[in-house]
C-alpha cells in the first residue's frame, strides 16, 4: 500500500466516521507490568482526552486488542470507548460486526495498527495508520506513520488530523480557550 499524498491524506482524514485501534503499542508503550495479582499499562492521557474529543463530534471508537486485559477494560470504561473486543480472534472479523452495527463503509475507518497482527486491518481501512516502532510490514501497509511513538501521544496526533480534516479542531479550540 502506497503511502497517500498530503490532499489525499486529508480527503480520507474527513471521511472518517470510525477510529480503530490497536492497544497495546498504540495507546500504551507495548510494556505491561505484572505481579501475582494484577496487570499494569501506562496510558497517555492526551489519547484519552483526544477520544473524547472524537466521541464528542460524534465519531465512534473502538479498540480491538489481541489480549484480554483488565487495564485495557478499566480505560475503555473510563473513556467510554462505544466498542472493545479483546477476545484474542482476527480482528477484521471484530470491525466488521462494528460496521454491520454502525452502517459505516472500510472507507470511513482509520485504524492503528504496529504489528503484524493488524495488517488485514490496516489493508482495508480507508486510513492506515501506523507507529514509528511498528514492525517494518505495518509501516509498509500504512497511509501515514506518526511522529509521536505508541503511548505517547500518537494516537492524539491522528485524532487532531481528523478533526482538522473536518473543520472541527479550531472551534473545538475555541471552546476551550474562552
Amino acid at each position: 500500500m502506497a503511502r497517500k499524498s498530503g490532499v489525499k491524506l486529508r480527503e480520507s482524514f474527513a471521511k472518517v466516521r470510525l477510529f480503530l485501534s490497536d492497544v497495546d503499542g498504540i495507546l500504551t508503550d507495548a510494556s505491561v507490568f505484572m505481579d501475582q495479582e494484577r496487570e499494569i499499562k501506562r496510558f497517555h492521557v492526551m489519547d484519552g482526552l483526544g477520544l473524547k474529543l472524537l466521541r464528542r463530534e460524534g465519531i465512534k471508537v473502538g479498540w480491538i486488542s489481541g489480549r484480554t486485559s483488565p487495564a485495557t477494560l478499566r480505560r475503555a470504561h473510563e473513556l467510554q470507548i462505544d466498542f472493545l473486543f479483546q477476545d484474542g480472534g482476527r480482528k477484521v472479523d471484530a470491525a466488521e460486526k462494528i460496521l454491520k452495527e454502525t452502517g459505516f463503509g472500510w472507507d470511513q475507518v482509520c485504524y492503528m495498527g504496529d504489528d503484524i497482527l493488524d495488517l488485514g486491518m490496516l489493508r482495508r481501512a480507508g486510513v492506515a495508520v501506523a507507529v514509528p516502532q511498528a514492525v517494518p510490514e505495518v509501516k509498509a501497509a500504512a497511509h501515514f506513520i506518526t511522529r509521536r511513538p505508541g503511548g505517547h501521544g500518537a494516537v492524539r496526533e491522528v485524532v487532531e488530523r481528523i478533526l482538522k480534516a473536518q473543520n472541527r479542531w479550531a472551534r473545538l479550540v475555541e471552546e476551550y480557550a474562552a
